[in-house]
């Protein structure tokens, strides 16, 4: 394990105790960590960049075949280029975001799966059942790490509403206006995100408490892994659901620089109830009022998504 950084990288192979300990102090301090020994499957990793890239690489019209929204549970949803502002689930104004999405999440509605790339939908669950296995494993650690049994949180996952999204942030060859980048600073709404991601100029950056950004550092072969607003308002802000952005690569690199990330969002029931965890309690008065993980999501989703 590396703690030069102030976002460590944790072997998880180590022995269980040290991976704890090194958890639980990047949780306080930054909400971010990296991976590495997790055990994910080569291939179904490599399965799912190619298949994306491949549906990215499509024609703009047939891309477009595949809508935001369906009737079809368990589906695909594409949201193209700058249809998202990431910044306004926040309450900021800025420009839309520069960057077109896949999203897919078995308790989501979304459109019919194209035939095109024949194998995106074998892929895509694939690693889903992948990511899920390594946020359980996460999740259990998590709840040892805050000082609670190891099977804490189980009961709040059992129908767990978990989603997968694939980003695509394209060379940039026109200047992006004022205030616009790759995505707007944002913190995720749900438990964990499991992030796997490449080395490119203009890459993910992390706000650390006294505001200033650092750089997320890419580790070969490993995954970046931050807490979401969820876990943050379970522990009483003890834990930090930090806020982060991807920004635009130097004005003078027009090419060379697209990115592609896979986020894995680990979030609990739509029906679990997030309160202040009795641990926590005794350390002041809770800052957030009980709320549903269906209820709290939505409203952050339908800020980032909302038209002018």
């Amino acid at each position: 394990m590396s703690s030069a950084s102030p976002i460590p990288v944790v072997d998880l192979s180590a022995r269980q105790a040290r991976v704890t300990e090194t958890i639980r102090d990047a949780c306080e301090r930054i909400g971010f960590f990296c991976i590495t020994g997790h055990g994910a499957a080569d291939h179904a990793i490599e399965g799912m960049y190619r298949a994306s890239r491949d549906f990215f690489d499509l024609a703009e019209s047939q891309k477009r075949r595949v809508g935001s929204a369906g009737d079809v549970l368990g589906g695909l949803m594409y949201f193209p280029m700058e249809s998202e502002r990431l910044a306004a689930s926040r309450g900021e104004e800025t420009p839309a975001d520069i960057k077109e999405t896949l999203d897919h999440g078995p308790g989501f509605y979304g459109d019919v799966w194209p035939d095109d790339p024949v194998n995106l939908r074998g892929a895509w669950i694939d690693y889903y059942r992948v990511m899920s296995d390594l946020a359980s494993r996460l999740r259990r650690i998590f709840a040892l790490a805050i000082g609670l049994p190891e099977t804490y949180f189980e009961p709040f996952f059992g129908r767990h509403h978990s989603s997968l999204r694939v980003l695509n942030y394209p060379d940039q060859n026109h200047p992006p206006i004022q205030g616009q980048l790759r995505a707007g600073a944002h913190s995720d709404y749900g438990f964990l995100t499991i992030l796997r991601s490449e080395a490119s100029s203009g890459g993910l950056q992390a706000q650390r408490r006294d505001g200033r950004w650092i750089d997320v550092p890419v580790v070969p072969g490993g995954f970046v892994v931050n807490i979401g607003d969820a876990l943050m308002r379970w522990t009483n802000d003890h834990w930090t659901s930090t806020v982060h952005r991807v920004v635009n690569p130097p004005a003078d690199e027009r090419t060379g620089t697209r990115r592609q990330s896979i986020a894995f969002f680990h979030n609990p029931n739509i029906d679990a109830v997030i309160d202040c965890l009795d641990l926590f309690s005794g350390q002041g008065k809770p800052k957030y009022p009980a709320v549903t993980y269906g209820e709290y999501a939505d409203t952050k989703y339908r800020l980032a998504h909302r038209t002018n």
